[in-house]
Parts: C-alpha cells; sequence; structure tokens
C-alpha cells in the first residue's frame, strides 16, 4: 500500500510503499476513505515532540471494514467507521471510570507496529492510527460505525478535531447555559469548542485569535463575540463583555505559551481554564496560585475531549444531521495522497480550517 512516512523531522513527508500486516485477535484492517490533517500531526512530524522515525501519522480518518481479526464482535466486514486515536480496554481504572482516553491496557498494537518499509524495516503507527496511508490496522475500540450516506471527508474531523474541542466544553467542563465562555484560538479544534458552547446554551461566546479571518468564521460557527488579540486588549473587552466578572470558562484550544498565560487573567471568580491545545514539550505556564486558590478558581486538562467515542460520536452526528453541528464547513479543501505536503502547508500558513486527503 502506499504511504505518508516521516524519515526526518521537520522534512516533507515521502510517498512509499510499505507493508501492512494482518489483523490480529480484536484487530481490524481499514481502507482508509478520508483522513483530515491536525495540527498534532504537523507538531509530531516537525518534531515538537520527540518520537522515533520513520513514522507514519494521520489520525482523524474514515474508511471500510475490509478484514477484521478473531473475537472482533462490534463491526462487521463492509461497515463504514470513524477511525480514532482512543484505543481502550473497557476494564481498567481509567476505562471503569468512563474515562477510555486514559486507559491503562498496553495492547499488542502498542508493542509491535504493523508497519515495515519494503525492506523490513519497522516504521512506527503514530498515534496509534498511522492514517496518512490507504489503509490501517487498529484495535475494534477505535472505531465507531457510521452511515454511508455521511461525507467521509466531513466524517472524519469526527475522529478528533471535532470531540476535542465540543467534549472539552461538553464533557471535561460540562458548561451551564447562561455561562460566559471564552475560546483562544479559533482554528479547528477552537470552532468546535465553540459549537459546543453555543450547543450548551452559553449567554456569551468570545473567540480570540490573532486573524480576523478566523474570528470571522468562529462567529458563523456561534461566537457572539470577536477580539484580535494582535490590535485589542483582550482582558479589558473580556470583562467589558461579562458585566465586568470575567469569565466563567475559558477554552485554550492552541498550543502556544502566551495563550496558557493569558488565560487565568481572564476568569471570573469560581471560574475554571481548560487546556485543550497541546504545546512543545518543554514549555511551561506559570500561574498566580493565591489568586487561584481565594476565587476558588480552576484548572482542567482535557485530552481528547474526555470522549467515549461509542457514545459521542453517535451524539454529534445526531446534531449534525438536525442541523446543529457544522461538520461540512469545516473542510477547506480536499486532497490526494501525493499532494499532502502541499495540504499540510497550507495548514502551516493558516490558510485552512481542516485539510482532508481522501482515497
Amino acid at each position: 500500500m502506499k504511504a505518508a512516512v516521516c524519515r526526518e523531522f521537520g522534512k516533507p513527508l515521502v510517498i512509499e510503499e510499505v507493508n501492512l500486516a494482518k489483523p490480529q485477535s480484536g484487530e481490524l484492517r481499514i481502507k482508509i476513505l478520508a483522513t483530515a490533517i491536525c495540527h498534532s500531526d504537523i507538531s509530531y512530524a516537525d518534531g515538537a515532540w520527540g518520537g522515533t522515525l520513520p513514522a507514519i501519522f494521520g489520525h482523524e480518518s474514515v474508511g471500510i471494514v475490509e478484514e477484521v481479526g478473531g473475537g472482533v464482535t462490534s463491526v462487521k466486514v463492509g461497515e463504514q467507521v470513524v477511525v480514532t486515536l482512543i484505543r481502550s480496554c473497557g476494564h481498567c481504572r481509567g476505562c471503569s471510570r468512563g474515562m477510555p482516553v486514559t486507559c491503562e491496557t498496553s495492547f499488542p498494537l502498542d508493542a509491535k507496529s504493523p508497519l515495515t518499509s519494503k525492506s523490513g524495516e519497522s516504521i512506527v503507527q503514530a498515534m496509534r492510527t498511522g492514517s496518512f496511508a490507504e489503509y490501517v490496522v487498529v484495535h475494534e475500540s477505535q472505531v465507531v460505525v457510521i452511515s454511508k450516506d455521511i461525507k467521509a471527508a466531513s466524517a472524519s474531523l469526527l475522529a478528533c478535531g471535532v470531540i476535542t474541542g465540543f467534549g472539552a466544553v461538553t464533557n471535561t467542563a460540562k458548561v451551564e447555559p447562561g455561562s460566559h465562555v471564552v475560546v483562544i484560538g479559533a482554528g479547528g479544534v477552537g470552532l468546535n469548542s465553540v459549537q459546543g458552547a453555543r450547543v450548551s446554551g452559553a449567554r456569551s461566546i468570545i473567540a480570540v485569535d490573532l486573524s480576523d479571518s478566523k474570528i470571522e468564521a468562529a462567529k458563523k460557527f456561534g461566537a457572539t463575540h470577536g477580539i484580535n488579540s494582535g490590535k485589542e486588549k483582550v482582558g479589558e473587552r473580556v470583562l467589558a463583555l461579562t458585566d465586568g466578572r470575567g469569565a466563567d470558562y475559558v477554552f485554550v484550544t492552541v498550543g502556544a505559551k502566551q495563550a496558557f498565560d493569558s488565560s487565568y487573567g481572564l476568569l471570573a471568580k469560581s471560574g475554571t481554564v481548560v487546556l485543550v491545545g497541546m504545546p512543545a514539550n518543554g514549555v511551561m505556564s506559570e500561574i498566580d496560585p493565591g489568586t487561584m486558590a481565594a476565587y476558588s478558581q480552576n484548572i482542567l486538562g482535557s485530552k481528547m475531549g474526555s470522549a467515549r467515542i461509542q457514545v459521542d460520536i453517535p451524539n454529534l452526528i445526531s446534531l449534525y444531521e438536525q442541523g446543529r453541528l457544522k461538520l461540512d464547513e469545516l473542510v477547506t479543501k480536499t486532497y490526494n495522497l501525493e499532494e499532502i505536503n502541499e495540504a499540510i502547508a497550507a495548514v502551516k500558513r493558516g490558510d485552512a480550517l481542516r485539510n482532508v486527503i481522501v482515497f
């Protein structure tokens, strides 16, 4: 099969023919129809988080099940599925507490990649998926069956960008109706936090970004106000828009130190900062613990929107079918696999919400 392989951090991906092992017990072989380009893929490929090379990235995907290993009961050959990086056992401490994103179990796929080069060299299955390729082998816990009526390019975003941004609001923070919400970063994840806040009944949804075009996009997705942090004093505007109290919730959906550092000062008393974006290794943020303690403020981490994919993805599809969740509008442009470096470059320039590779 063809795949886009990263052989050197910060360099273009290389299109190669690679081998994929047969699915073992509990595993599936999936023919990929569409895979979106997430900033996490780009950060990994640029070396921001370290890791071992060569590797195949990609983790926001939709495909058709082509082969199942022994013991697989949740999906059938021929079904269309959303493919996520969330691999879970269902019975460890994390899973039993309703947090499969923190599953503690090690799987055979974690120990040995199913990917090799034509010469037999092992290739890392990055982010437990490796979907910048025509096929993947994943554990059955990583997929959710969806209708074939949904466009594959749009549905692929459910695998990460949507559940991460939307779930940070609805699962991690559990935003109440009437809340004042600030979303820092109006990219793909940020827009889905905006959508989550709108569906949750937030009173105000304030999108903060350096790009006027992204702020305008956020308003189309439900933001009530926008602030360009390069042109305006964010703290003053937030106070003015929240009756002088500050935000009940601030979602930091980008991985920039300045975004984290500035978020705490936007909070109301008993307000909550939710850390969604992933910075590069070594990036540190400072807080004033005395103020946070005195005002009963909170900081929450949110991995993949605290998603339970078998519950959340069907719910999100229902919202999409009701016209209450925008998916199609998130897709900026589609590319073929050979154009993947062009698609990544456009994302780096800030020209896209989500670019999608289609097969």
